[in-house]
């Protein structure tokens, strides 16, 4: 690895020295030779020898601060001038120093104690002083060349760290599973509770008082979302980052259905239809729960494995399965395979259209459903993204298991193919 050093002098050379070097430690007479430079000329008395305008308080500059007293500056167009300039001034700042923390970081004459580690021992990128190094227009340097994340006017790729840490994956996977197993056992719970049709009738809704029921409908559902698993197991099959796909799959499905738990638990709504046979069964002891609980569980809560329950309504499962595989296909594919996204989306919608249909749930069931699923998968995404489980304590309290799973993935995911055997075992499965 070749090791970039930076001096004052190289950045500088045949440019004047006051704009690239040590901004921050600027005193009031190199801030007025800027401002002389910048054309700012009329306001060198005002700025610096009034106000004392340093480095530091340049860059912290703001327009607010040139209209409001005690600067109330009164000419439009010098305001935004000064402005555009100001904000120049920060983003080379910005940039230079972000390359002298990542020239600190991989420079062996380091002996300081500031490199950092990430939870699991690897190193960081980039310093959590300047969580914008690993930004948009932020330098750095890949191979011993500068990069500052454009390429002829296109967003490039930045490379990152992007480990499988299979260990992790296989944890998410027991997360994913257990919860499971406590949704099934809280299913069984809930039918025991189903309010008796005869004293509460199913509740008004708008969508099912206008459509009539599909028999058929809920069947279709479930196929909907066969296809979305097929399709989501081929995408992870072939992407290169499959690990990590796979991981925060397992997470996000967890959490979901673990609020899940909760929504359905603590409010019985009536049942959405007379079509459905419910009553609330007594399992009688624990075991004959538990027993109940296992068949649920094997057969994944689908009609179409012969698995019928009742009460778990607030909200629909079969959304947030449905909702969950369209936007991982979507997110994990590349953005010019309109086909595949279309088809996604197409199966997502039709299957909660059928789900309607079916009469199975209420409408406000599958909105909240799509809502909270939506929302969360956003949300793990733009935190994951952005790195914040580095620089927010709030995002390791709330989110503590994403905080773990995330913590040495640097970076947004690209999206990479890689045929998932070698060649040579390939080859002898198909002669063997």
């Amino acid at each position: 690895m070749r090791v970039l050093l930076v001096t004052n002098s190289s950045l500088s050379a045949g440019m004047p020295r006051s704009r690239y070097v040590g901004v921050e430690g600027w005193s009031s007479k190199q801030v007025a030779n800027w401002l002389r430079e910048q054309g700012f000329r009329e306001y060198v008395d005002l700025l610096c020898s009034k106000h004392r305008l340093d480095g530091a308080s340049l860059l912290c500059l703001s327009e607010t601060d040139l209209r409001s007293p005690p600067l109330e500056l009164k000419v439009l167009g010098d305001i935004k001038r000064l402005m555009l300039a100001v904000r120049r001034l920060q983003r080379q700042h910005t940039a230079l120093t972000c390359l002298g923390s990542e020239v600190s970081t991989l420079s062996p004459m380091n002996t300081g104690g500031t490199d950092r580690t990430l939870c699991n021992g690897f190193a960081e990128r980039g310093s959590r002083d300047y969580p914008h190094c690993n930004g948009v227009g932020a330098v750095t340097t890949v191979g011993g060349e500068h990069s500052n994340g454009f390429s002829n006017g296109k967003r490039k790729q930045h490379s990152g760290r992007f480990d499988p840490e299979y260990w992790k994956t296989a944890l998410g996977a027991l997360y994913s599973m257990l919860v499971c197993g406590v949704t099934s056992f809280v299913m069984v719970l809930v039918h025991e509770r189903v309010p008796d049709m005869r004293t509460y009738p199913p509740l008004p809704d708008i969508f099912l008082d206008s459509v009539p029921r599909i028999p058929w409908a809920f069947a279709m559902a479930e196929a909907c979302g066969v296809v979305l698993v097929f399709l989501l197991m081929l995408v992870l099959l072939m992407h290169k980052h499959r690990s990590i796909l796979f991981r925060r799959l397992c997470s996000l499905m967890g959490t979901v259905f673990l609020l899940r738990c909760v929504t359905m638990f603590v409010t019985s709504l009536s049942v959405p239809g007379h079509h459905l046979q419910c009553s609330g069964k007594m399992y009688g002891d624990t075991w004959a729960k538990v027993q109940r609980a296992l068949d649920i569980w094997r057969g994944l809560g689908m009609s179409l494995t012969g698995v019928h329950t009742c009460g778990d309504y607030m909200f629909s499962g079969h959304t947030v399965v449905l909702t969950m595989l369209n936007f991982f296909v979507t997110e994990y594919t590349p953005r010019n395979w309109n086909f595949i996204h279309t088809m996604s989306w197409v199966l997502n919608l039709f299957g909660i259209f059928f789900i309607l249909a079916a009469h199975e749930h209420y409408s406000i069931d599958v909105f909240i459903a799509f809502y909270i699923t939506t929302r969360l998968f956003l949300y793990y995404h733009t935190l994951a993204n952005t790195q914040a489980y580095q620089h927010s304590r709030r995002a390791r309290i709330w989110f503590p298991l994403f905080s773990f799973f995330e913590c040495n993935v640097t970076g947004p995911v690209p999206n990479v193919y890689s045929w998932p055997f070698s060649k040579p075992a390939f080859m002898k499965i198909i002669i063997g």
